[in-house]
């Protein structure tokens, strides 16, 4: 049985909610501002959803782009299992939102999940009626929840990581955690660390099913997308600074420029949308040459750094650069995916911050996919060896794509697991639970 929240921490947490609502709301209109996706269907934040033809629906919360690349095998494998059943796609970002529609068009329902208030997480259960939820990651609101359980909706926490800075944040505040992780069905774990934390936490029901962005399908457009830009380079070697966040990019682009030979272009591709403008400005005070890919073609022989300011095409990228230069990793931002690369056979260099993706990245590190620099100095030293050492990177791509390979199956593991509540959709047994 769930271990019930007390009225008091309850109260407490929703009287913080309704002091920072206001603020929310504000800051939701400035965002807005960069980015308009945030001004679409603003009202779903409070609950409030327009007409919805009721069908069996499974509901699914991938709340940023990440999370959203990660669900596609899964949402693959649960339309096959239960074909004509809707899937309720949730999200709280913009970018996550683009993801999707660039990804699954009218295949899935796209809606925002609203602020963890009592009444408005009541809301959204009673409009969408979803047999169950499926949270992707570390996505813990305790309303929303408490909501699931007083209405009868499990919910499952599938592709869950731990880290262990966020366990120690989860444990100040084990008054919330605890109920949270005692409430949810089943919880697949992505390594047999991250299982830990979350008993260690007090959840229950805990298995160890991987990483379903390794079971991700490579779009055949996004490969060919990138051998053309290869090809149009005409052999010149490329390094790709891959989702860099802020702060990162100035020291890294310092460090390539005074270390790579001037013919070998380097490819930028920040993490976030709102950040192109940004950073197309910091590259041009640098004095570089530069062409954006959301304005002109492939770059010619005097550009020195090909921005990435467009959205899907991260697989294409790596599919054509020789090094990729992993971000979020040179401060302690916890580091950003490095499987897609390892997938599209890019050698990969990591900084030293990567406790968001600490199994991975150091099995990719074991299995000779991946290299770490200390520092943006050392990264520099690191890919100008690797680029001029044909064999050296011809083994690592060998290496990233057996990597990418051994780790596969997370899919079907957490369609396993799944069983009992894909009953409550199809109400039989015969349900088909693996992997397409």
């Amino acid at each position: 049985m769930p271990h019930p929240q007390t009225p008091l921490t309850r109260i407490l947490y929703n009287l913080i909610w309704l002091l920072v609502l206001p603020l929310a709301g504000l800051r939701l209109l400035w965002r807005g501002t960069a980015e308009k996706g945030y001004r679409e269907a603003m009202k779903e934040r409070l609950g409030l959803f327009t007409n919805v033809p009721q069908q069996p629906t499974i509901w699914i919360h991938a709340v940023s782009v990440g999370e959203t690349r990660a669900a596609q095998p899964l949402i693959a494998a649960l339309q096959k299992a239960v074909p004509g059943t809707r899937i309720l796609l949730t999200q709280t970002t913009a970018t996550g939102r683009a993801t999707a529609r660039n990804l699954y068009g009218d295949e899935v329902t796209l809606a925002w999940l609203p602020w963890d208030l009592p009444w408005t997480q009541r809301a959204f259960l009673a409009r969408w009626q979803p047999a169950f939820g499926i949270l992707l990651e570390t996505e813990l609101w305790p309303n929303l929840l408490a909501a699931c359980r007083q209405t009868g909706v499990p919910v499952a926490l599938l592709n869950a990581r731990m880290s262990e800075r966020s366990a120690r944040g989860y444990a100040r505040i084990a008054w919330l955690t605890r109920p949270m992780l005692e409430s949810l069905q089943v919880i697949a774990a992505q390594t047999a660390a991250d299982a830990a934390r979350l008993r260690d936490l007090g959840a229950p029901r805990v298995a160890v099913c991987g990483n379903l962005k390794f079971d991700v399908a490579i779009p055949h457009a996004q490969r060919e997308l990138g051998a053309s830009w290869r090809a149009a380079l005409g052999g010149r070697r490329v390094v790709l600074l891959a989702s860099t966040r802020e702060g990162e990019e100035e020291v890294l682009l310092s460090a390539l420029d005074s270390t790579l030979p001037a013919e070998v272009l380097i490819a930028l591709v920040p993490r976030h949308p709102q950040r192109f403008n940004e950073v197309a400005a910091q590259v041009l005070q640098r004095g570089l040459s530069m062409v954006r890919r959301s304005q002109q073609g492939v770059p010619g022989p005097n550009a020195r750094v090909w921005l990435g300011d467009s959205m899907g095409e991260m697989f294409a990228w790596y599919a054509m650069a020789d090094v990729a230069v992993i971000g979020g990793s040179w401060l302690p931002l916890g580091g950003q995916n490095l499987i897609e690369a390892c997938a599209m056979a890019c050698p990969v260099v990591v900084g030293p911050h990567t406790f968001n993706f600490t199994q991975a990245t150091e099995d990719a590190i074991a299995a000779g996919a991946a290299v770490r620099a200390a520092d943006a100095g050392a990264m520099a030293v690191c890919v100008a060896r690797l680029i001029d050492d044909d064999a050296g990177r011809g083994a690592m791509s060998a290496a990233a794509l057996a990597f990418a390979a051994q780790h596969g199956g997370a899919t079907g593991r957490c369609m396993t697991l799944l069983r009992p509540l894909l009953v409550r959709v199809t109400g039989t047994q015969t349900a088909p639970l693996s992997a397409p």
